[in-house]
């Protein structure tokens, strides 16, 4: 069994075996000719339940075409054009072979003496995506496992920065439209039912400051401490960016920490046309960003950046057998001093790779082309009389509903529309995503994929709209 471990030995057997599976990946991607195949999971399950994983195959190429069965075939692949559903994006050559390397090295991150180089490159790329944010020369901060990650660990920072014993008094304001994550990090922090306050969106989807200027006022007459404002740079139903600035004066006028939750939105700090969009970000204490959402970098590429490093402090345990204090002293740079996690990744490498490679103009130049396919798209929904959609995006999302002109009932206009996002994943043809506008079902393109044409989103409109069709035109056969 030794001649599986990866090592000088056996060098040989992993370039044949990583080189095997790779082309049968680049087999796979240059003949998928759909995002999905529509299988069900009754009709997976008993192929994968019936692995005995107790009797090993023995073969690279036996396991590779099991996986194929299992696995590879049935896949849903985000790089296909008509992948059009959630936040997950085509990835980036240069960052898969950075995947590749962290893999077969292994280098932990959480201390100098398992990654040594990689400690360097992780918080060099920290530093630079704090001075594209422009946090200033006390920033710092670590990478995660994604944007739910990062937004707990901002948010136990400004629990700590707080300094009150009483959690019950402590409130977190956000917009209604933020992401789950920060009222499932309330809970993880030990705060109240209530401790999170949901402020009101404007037509655009974005946080109304004046509604906020309420809500802290509000916090301040009833003995409330608002620990944290959390403003989102990209929301995940409509991409929609809060205004920053004058979320920024808020907080600053009332001594609140200003979290942006930048997960999505990122992809502009690389922009070469739209980095006005997020102005005001370079006001905030922390911020969440995600590299595998809009830089084009394989799960998992996140991070948490921090204005003052000092409040890093909060996340710091040391262990003798690991990080013992004296290190500090020593100036041995250890990463887990920072971070929630003790074991991670080498995350940071993909997106160095992808960085040297490419350039951040590369990346910004794909994030540009989607958010001006995502302005195409609505061009062309705003004129199509079967849908209504429902805001100008400010990214790459849009969200609409199919809306015939015979039906006027909104809840079999619903049933419709839950109906065709299903029928079309079933078939495999496109895959898209859906949410609720005001108690109302919709659908939704995630558009992250530079190869999307507008045709592609003509056809899959078209596609919709059959499918809703067919839907309500067997509802009135059996109603009659």
């Amino acid at each position: 069994m030794r001649s599986h471990l990866l090592n000088g030995l056996t060098a040989e057997h992993y370039r044949r075996s990583v080189t095997e599976g790779v082309e049968r990946v680049a087999a796979k991607l240059a003949t998928t000719d759909r995002p999905f195949t529509g299988v069900t999971v009754d009709a997976l399950t008993p192929r994968i339940d019936a692995v005995d994983l107790d009797r090993p195959l023995g073969d690279t190429a036996a396991v590779l075409d099991e996986l194929e069965d299992l696995y590879l075939r049935d896949a849903v692949y985000f790089h296909h054009p008509r992948y059009l559903a959630h936040l997950n994006c085509p990835v980036v050559i240069p960052a898969v072979l950075g995947e590749a390397v962290l893999a077969a090295v292994n280098s932990s991150l959480d201390t100098w003496d398992q990654s040594a180089g990689g400690t360097l490159i992780e918080r060099r790329l920290v530093d630079w995506t704090a001075e594209r944010i422009g946090l200033g020369p006390a920033a710092d901060g670590v990478f995660t496992s994604g944007g739910t990650q990062s937004n707990l660990q901002a948010l136990l920072l400004a629990r700590e920065e707080a300094k009150t014993e009483d959690l019950g008094r402590l409130r977190i304001l956000t917009s209604e439209m933020s992401h789950f994550s920060v009222k499932k990090s309330a809970k993880l922090l030990g705060l109240g039912p209530d401790a999170v306050v949901s402020v009101p969106v404007d037509h655009d989807q974005r946080m109304r400051t004046l509604a906020l200027a309420r809500e802290l006022e509000r916090c301040e007459r009833d003995g409330l401490v608002p620990m944290a404002v959390v403003a989102t740079a990209g929301t995940t139903d409509f991409g929609s960016i809060d205004p920053l600035p004058e979320i920024a004066g808020l907080c600053a006028r009332h001594g609140v920490w200003m979290h942006v939750d930048a997960a999505y939105g990122c992809g502009l700090l690389a922009s070469l046309r739209h980095r006005d969009r997020i102005d005001g970000i370079q006001h905030a204490d922390s911020v969440t960003v995600d590299y595998h959402k809009s830089f084009f970098q394989p799960v998992s590429s996140s991070a948490v950046l921090v204005r003052d490093a000092a409040t890093l402090r909060h996340a710091t345990y040391h262990a003798e057998y690991l990080n013992p204090r004296r290190m500090v002293e020593e100036r041995i740079p250890n990463q887990v001093d920072k971070s929630l996690q003790t074991t991670r990744r080498f995350d940071a490498l993909k997106l160095w790779m992808t960085l040297r490679v490419m350039g951040a103009d590369g990346i910004g130049e794909l994030f540009d082309q989607v958010c001006e396919l995502a302005r195409q798209g609505w061009e062309r929904l705003a004129a199509d009389s079967r849908y209504d959609v429902v805001v100008e995006p400010s990214l790459s999302t849009l969200v609409f509903r199919y809306v015939p002109a015979a039906v006027t009932d909104p809840a079999d206009i619903d049933r419709a529309n839950l109906y065709a996002r299903k029928a079309l994943f079933a078939s495999g043809d496109a895959v898209v995503a859906g949410t609720k506008v005001g108690g109302r079902h919709y659908l939704k393109f995630t558009l992250l994929n530079p190869e999307t044409t507008t045709a592609d989103i003509a056809a899959v409109l078209d596609l919709i709209a059959g499918h809703a069709e067919q839907y309500l035109g067997e509802s009135l056969d059996r109603a009659s």
